[in-house]
């Protein structure tokens, strides 16, 4: 038996979808995203090349978050200096930057690698309910 390596596809085969998170459970989104982004729906999934589709979230700001989430929850940054550590909760980035918390949540379930950053640039986040992407023709997907 022989065995078949999937090649890279070229930038014209990946398709492009529209997801509405109003409502949406911040986790159980992101680990759908990351999925799509990744390629891991894809029939010819393979870790080393980076196969995932453009995915466009709208409504970032209205993503809910479960039990006492989001006055508990922080997001911590370092500088590495002496006592620069920032914390900021979760309501207060999403006052901010909603984009931010979802962009967060999906960069941490890629992987570790370089794939990551072209991955990344698949991600479109919108806060409001229309996006630039229409000539892009994405189909819309309900979860």
């Amino acid at each position: 038996m022989k065995t078949l390596t999937p090649t890279q596809i070229p930038l014209t085969d990946r398709k492009w979808f529209v997801i509405d998170a109003q409502g949406q459970t911040l986790g159980r989104l992101s680990t759908k995203i990351a999925t799509m982004i990744s390629g891991k729906n894809r029939v010819d999934f393979s870790p080393h090349m980076d196969n995932g589709d453009y995915v466009i979230v709208i409504n970032t700001k209205e993503i809910v978050v479960t039990g006492n989430k989001e006055e508990a929850k922080l997001y911590r940054t370092h500088s590495g200096h002496m006592g620069h550590l920032k914390e900021v909760k979760l309501s207060k980035l999403r006052d901010e930057k909603p984009n931010k918390i979802l962009e967060h949540a999906i960069s941490g379930m890629l992987p570790k690698n370089r794939l990551r950053q072209g991955m990344m640039l698949r991600l479109k986040l919108v806060d409001g309910t229309t996006h630039s992407y229409e000539s892009q023709n994405p189909t819309v997907i309900t979860l």
